[in-house]
């Protein structure tokens, strides 16, 4: 089970716990309950001999990586969507795609960079299908009627949080992905190139014209309120 630590704060969702159903590599269910690495034995290490074993068709090894990379995956998700069994199936998703490409892995980044990059991909994907099968909504005169109408620098965490998240859904896939990565995730440019797979420049590019568009979002909403 995944247990959300009490640090994460309001951006994600305390105490709740999530079932990792094995998917392709297992029918039994993943019991997470965290793992400890020796000190003797790095990180590293341990994600090494882990995936040479899982590659080998060890279910156990893999399931410590489960273990150990669990909350991780589960706060990158969290960023993708706040529903929680949608969240707990794109948390379920990314280990099912780990395993599946797991003989991609070469080594030349940490493990848990290489997961976050699968799980920006199974958020990303599926942002784009929620846009297909849906039109975007903007907020109706009710809904913001019900945020908060104190200052932003006044607002609960929480729902200072829920509004940034409302706000960006409105954005295409591509734009709420850039804006979620630079400044909600906090990554810089190389980083989300890195996770992306787009270029530095592309990078940039994207992330200007977001703003650009979240603010022209802005702009509109507020003078759709006014009226």
């Amino acid at each position: 089970m995944i247990v959300y630590a009490e640090y994460m704060g309001s951006d994600i969702c305390p105490n709740r716990h999530i079932g990792l159903a094995t998917g392709g590599f297992g029918r039994s269910a993943f019991l997470v309950r965290g793992l400890a690495v020796s000190k003797d034995w790095s990180r590293e290490d341990a994600d090494a001999d882990d995936i040479e074993q899982s590659r080998n068709g060890d279910s156990d090894a893999y399931r410590r990586l489960v273990e150990r990379y669990q909350e991780h995956v589960a706060n990158i998700m969290w960023r993708f969507s706040r529903d929680l069994r949608t969240h707990e199936e794109l948390v379920q998703d990314v280990f099912v795609e780990a395993y599946i490409y797991l003989h991609s892995y070469r080594g030349k980044a940490p493990f848990e960079h290489w997961l976050a990059r699968i799980a920006t991909r199974v958020g990303y994907g599926h942002w784009k299908r929620k846009a297909r099968i849906q039109q975007r909504e903007g907020f109706s005169l009710e809904e913001w009627d019900q945020l908060p109408q104190e200052p932003a620098d006044q607002m609960d965490a929480s729902e200072a949080a829920d509004l940034v998240h409302r706000l960006l859904a409105q954005l295409r896939p591509r734009d709420r992905l850039v804006l979620t990565l630079r400044y909600l995730e906090g990554c810089d440019v190389a980083e989300t190139a890195q996770r992306t797979g787009w270029t530095k420049s592309l990078v940039k590019v994207q992330t200007l014209r977001a703003k650009k568009r979240l603010e022209n979002l802005l702009s509109q909403t507020s003078e759709e309120v006014r009226l």
